[in-house]
């Protein structure tokens, strides 16, 4: 069984529910008829719901009956929301009158649904951009517990066993913070090695600070960074098996781990990579992916309180289904 279906089929063995608040897109509302035909999750439809069946039937979708319609403009729980999220944002100067014209908007209407505890995530993105994704999910929901910066992770799938986890590996930051600080990147390491255990399955994330220089070969403050990082982050997490500053090719293949860091664990040995920033993940894993044929899957949104995660533009019906699984998968590692 590879690694997508894993994901799917732990998503059915607990299933979790997921808001789609661009229920009248069509990607999205194919996507919600097979995965509510296959089981996958629960799904709340945000949109007018003579507008959604109209569209079903006009598409040939035979399974959107058993989502749950949420009317923004028609919504008894509408008032409530309202109440919640002007108390949520008063210092911010929320008032009521824009609490309620805000809940009539479809992505914090689902936030407001999740903080409220009638859902577990929400997957947006087909329509809207990422800053209109996050804005709502940070204000109402916010940040987990310890963390205060949202990254971005990618599965990488590839044909060499022999690296990883039988040739799987996850990579973070690809997505988020464009340049982290220290204590920005330990939260991004710890995210990143729990996605890896809700997501990818890895029983023990072992998680590489990747730098250009392997244990004090090079001297720069940007390398300086990741060893603070590394500090940083055993302290958040002091069972995790971590590892840094250590080079790509130190960190994945053995005999270099072994001549570059010798006596690391996690040298030659990882399938966590955490990059310094932004712009060298997202670089990397799309070299990796259109160079070295590995299949890149993500980005998964880390560092909220509960899932929300961000969609492409150009996203395809089965992105879109794959990601309701993965939202399901880190769903039900946030109630642990």
């Amino acid at each position: 069984m590879d690694l997508v279906q894993k994901i799917i089929e732990r998503a059915k063995s607990n299933k979790q529910r997921i808001v789609l608040p661009e229920a009248t897109e069509e990607r999205t509302l194919r996507a919600a008829d097979r995965v509510l035909a296959e089981d996958v999750a629960d799904l709340i439809l945000i949109g007018n719901p003579d507008e959604i069946h109209s569209l079903a039937e006009q598409w040939g979708l035979k399974n959107i009956d058993k989502a749950t319609l949420i009317d923004p403009e028609n919504n008894p729980k509408s008032e409530e929301y309202a109440q919640l999220l002007t108390e949520l944002r008063k210092k911010k100067g929320m008032t009521i009158e824009k609490a309620r014209e805000l809940v009539k908007n479809p992505l914090y209407l689902g936030c407001m649904i999740i903080k409220t505890e009638g859902a577990d995530g929400q997957i947006s993105g087909a329509l809207s951009t990422t800053g209109d994704t996050l804005r709502p999910a940070l204000q109402i929901i916010k940040c987990a517990p310890g963390i205060s910066c949202v990254s971005g992770a990618m599965l990488l799938i590839t044909d060499k066993a022999q690296y990883g986890e039988e040739g799987i590996l996850v990579m973070g930051d690809v997505a988020v913070t464009p340049m982290p600080d220290a204590s920005q990147l330990a939260q991004i390491a710890v995210c990143t090695a729990q996605t890896a255990k809700s997501v990818a399955g890895f029983e023990e994330p072992r998680v590489a600070m990747l730098s250009f220089s392997t244990k004090g070969s090079a001297s720069h403050e940007v390398v300086d960074k990741v060893v603070e990082a590394t500090r940083l982050a055993k302290e958040m997490a002091p069972d995790l098996q971590i590892d840094g500053e250590l080079q790509a090719d130190a960190s994945l293949v053995p005999t270099v781990g072994e001549k570059k860091a010798p006596g690391s664990k996690i040298a030659g040995h990882a399938n966590v990579l955490v990059v310094p920033c932004l712009e060298v993940g997202n670089i990397s894993y799309k070299l990796v992916e259109r160079l070295g044929g590995a299949t890149a899957l993500g980005p998964i949104l880390q560092g909220i309180a509960r899932p929300v995660n961000d969609l492409s533009r150009g996203c395809s019906v089965d992105d879109i289904y794959k990601m309701v699984a993965i939202t399901a998968c880190q769903a039900m590692d946030a109630k642990k």
